[in-house]
């Protein structure tokens, strides 16, 4: 699944604000919008947030 798909699916089920998903996640505040805009992330940084998104599913 595309990071992106996957960070939008958490971001409408968490109601969380995407700059603070960014920050939590990586470190990165710009995170979501950069994703949005065509950043392509690194495989850092998808570990990083596929772990955080299932460390955080309720």
């Amino acid at each position: 699944m595309e990071l992106l798909v996957l960070i939008e699916r958490y971001l409408k089920t968490s109601h969380m604000p995407e700059t603070k998903f960014g920050r939590l996640a990586v470190n990165d505040p710009r995170l979501v919008g950069d994703l949005r805009r065509g950043r392509e992330p690194g495989p850092d940084t998808i570990r990083r947030v596929k772990t955080f998104i299932r460390d955080h599913l309720a």
